[in-house]
């Protein structure tokens, strides 16, 4: 694809490792000496799509939501096995650790509403209903909330501590991957339904502009590089990587990527971007000297691993694939490289 201008480690069975270098489509494998991968975690019993996950780092314990087996897996990283399943959820969504509190928050899709457990026992320690089709999560540590983006237009504003909706951020749409820059005191929110990304003042809790997606369209994943002011999109319709300059939404660089795309994460130390599509590859892309991105990686994952995740911390990227006629759900672990 070109660019327009614009813990223990488990050993890994051959059969797991050996990737073809085309794929069916055609598609040529390079760029592995950047993201290693490591070991592969199995998921069995889980059948359906997979969707977002999230960590935490304290115990290394990534949570899975599992929208097509309505469940929760929680993985033990070091141990590379579950240590736990949370059943009978509803079309599980989004989902965030709550370090404060060691909880999780669970988003349900399927009836809107939101669950915490207690990441030890885990045992439900609360519930809020939301209108309906509760979906991505992200947690402000420093200032104790959870966001919760929903229905046909919202992302609920909730106090980590007491449970409780304490505001709403009303939108003409609903709300897929979005954002908090405490930097700037604002949510970027993709609204891909109006073809927008909106941008919201925390303190007023009120949409104070909206970008409008020219250049393609279903933007679906976002990050924030809050150092250098800038969002990284990834849009769907055609499959293209967007980097813009987040204080006035000037368009820096444009990239064609995977497609089906639903995770994309900026790698700070290295300078890159990893973006995973459910065509079943993980793009990689580096930074140049002008500021734009060229893509220097193509790792194949399998058809429909389109969700992962990216821990800084410990230079781990993971991606979850789902279950096939021939294989069980797993994790792929991989280590960014320098």
């Amino acid at each position: 694809m070109k660019a327009i201008k614009y813990l223990n480690l488990f050993l890994i069975t051959p059969l797991i490792v050996c990737f073809c270098v085309v794929s069916c489509k055609g598609q040529k494998t390079f760029g592995e000496q950047y993201l290693k991968l490591e070991r592969v975690i199995p998921l069995p019993g889980v059948k359906g799509r997979i969707d977002h996950l999230d960590i935490n780092l304290k115990d290394g314990v990534v949570y899975v939501a599992a929208l097509g087996n309505n469940t929760l897996e929680a993985i033990d990283l070091q141990q590379g096995k579950l240590l736990h399943s949370i059943k009978g959820l509803e079309e599980p969504q989004g989902v965030g650790y709550i370090s404060r509190n060691n909880e999780i928050i669970v988003a349900n899709g399927g009836n809107g509403d939101c669950y915490f457990y207690n990441a030890d026992t885990f045992e439900k320690t609360g519930s809020l209903h939301l209108y309906s089709d509760a979906d991505d999560v992200r947690y402000d540590s420093i200032a104790g909330k959870v966001y919760v983006g929903y229905g046909k237009g919202g992302i609920a504003i909730i106090d980590a501590d007491s449970h409780h909706q304490t505001g709403d951020v009303e939108l003409t749409a609903h709300p897929e991957g979005f954002q908090v820059d405490r930097k700037q005191g604002q949510l970027f929110i993709n609204v891909p339904d109006v073809h927008e990304i909106a941008v919201a003042n925390m303190a007023s809790q009120k949409t104070i502009t909206h970008w409008k997606m020219n250049v393609a369209a279903a933007n679906f994943p976002m990050a924030l590089d809050d150092k250098n002011n800038r969002l990284f999109v990834v849009c769907r319709k055609p499959a293209r990587l967007i980097v813009m300059d987040n204080e006035n939404g000037k368009i820096l660089s444009v990239n064609e990527c995977v497609a089906d795309a639903d995770d994309v994460y900026y790698d700070e130390n290295n300078k890159r971007i990893y973006v995973s599509g459910g065509e079943g590859y993980i793009n990689i892309f580096a930074e140049q000297e002008d500021g734009t991105f060229k893509e220097i990686g193509n790792i194949p994952t399998g058809f429909g691993a389109r969700t992962s995740l990216f821990a800084q911390a410990l230079k781990l990227l993971i991606v979850a694939a789902r279950a096939t006629t021939d294989e069980d759900a797993k994790l792929m672990i991989y280590k960014a490289m320098k």
